[in-house]
């Protein structure tokens, strides 16, 4: 069972502005103190010995999320789709293009990154799990909130795994199957779209409460000893409206499939966070992006098991900033 509570503020760190590109996003962090965003740069310009750009890329199941950083500018963020073959090779030449264009240190990580560093010459492969530990302190640390040294590090993408960090250790505790890919999948067979951009679109404006049966719609007031508004069953009010011939909107049937996805996986990381003896549960990843409702239900249900949730902003890109600082520590 989940529960959702009343909307309290999620603790997340200053967000970052971003700028939609096609086919791909661009976003970039702050300038760090003493640098200046729009300083010009000059090709092949070097800083010591060293090349003037450091890449680092995160190639996943469905997205390839990318990091660059040159002297005396912000970070620079850049995101492409590439589950479809025609993708990935354009993915493929358009790095190729970049790590050409000027002398670049490339790190890479995520499933595919065996395959491209062979296509692009010294790239450094680095641990998934060891980039995604980097990649998320280096953003915390840029944040103004209080260090932590132990907490539990959520990387929700096309599935879910769960990192508990403590210093400088990053050890996989645990996961789900359940993540993005489960998501995109159920929206195309329930509601005909497989565009990730329009289901968080549906889910904000939509309500879950005609989808899940509650606890209280099982059980009087006083009962049973469970909060009325727990969840008892995800999706169970959906079949008994269909066969009434009822209209199910769209918005509604998004909305619970983010509460089935985000009360699952909060259950889950609450239960690794109590093993593992931590308080904090950092959360990120692509399936996060731009998604409020999923964030939202994430937050509340994480809360009301007595663990505190933060939000990383462009968090989707802590594997590839982290390949990026592993891969050539000197950019860090």
């Amino acid at each position: 069972m989940g529960t959702e509570v009343g909307a309290g503020p999620e603790r997340a760190l200053e967000s970052e502005p971003e700028t939609a590109l096609a086919p791909s996003r661009r976003e970039t962090d702050p300038a760090a103190p003493g640098e200046t965003a729009d300083r010009p740069r000059r090709t092949g310009e070097r800083s010591g010995s060293s090349p003037c750009v450091a890449i680092g890329i995160d190639w996943g199941a469905t997205l390839a999320k990318v990091a660059v950083r040159r002297p005396a500018a912000p970070t620079e963020y850049l995101l492409f789709p590439c589950a479809e073959p025609h993708a990935r090779t354009r993915v493929l030449s358009e790095l190729e293009a970049l790590s050409r264009a000027e002398p670049a240190l490339v790190g890479v990580t995520g499933g595919g990154a065996e395959r491209l560093a062979r296509r692009l010459a010294g790239a450094v492969p680095v641990n998934e799990f060891a980039a995604w530990g980097a990649g998320a302190a280096a953003m915390l640390d840029a944040s103004a909130g209080d260090p932590m040294p132990r907490y539990l590090l959520v990387s929700l993408g096309t599935g879910t795994s769960v990192l508990l960090v403590d210093g400088m250790s990053v050890m996989r505790v645990g996961g789900t199957a359940l993540g993005g890919g489960t998501l995109l999948g159920l929206s195309a067979g329930l509601i005909g779209t497989s565009d990730f951009e329009r289901i968080t679109d549906l889910a904000r404006r939509g309500s879950r409460r005609c989808i899940d049966l509650l606890v209280s719609d099982l059980y009087p007031a006083g009962g049973i000893p469970l909060a009325g508004d727990l969840t008892a069953s995800n999706f169970a009010r959906l079949a008994p409206r269909l066969q009434a011939g009822e209209h199910v909107a769209d918005a509604d049937v998004a909305h619970a499939l983010m509460g089935l996805l985000g009360e699952n996986v909060a259950l889950i990381c609450a239960g690794l966070a109590a093993a593992s003896q931590v308080r904090h549960i950092v959360f990120a990843g692509s399936t996060l992006h731009a998604n409020d409702a999923l964030v939202r239900i994430l937050g509340d249900i994480t809360r009301a098991l007595g663990r505190d949730p933060i939000f990383l902003p462009n968090g989707h890109y802590a594997g590839a900033l982290g390949a990026l600082l592993l891969a050539h520590p000197a950019t860090a």
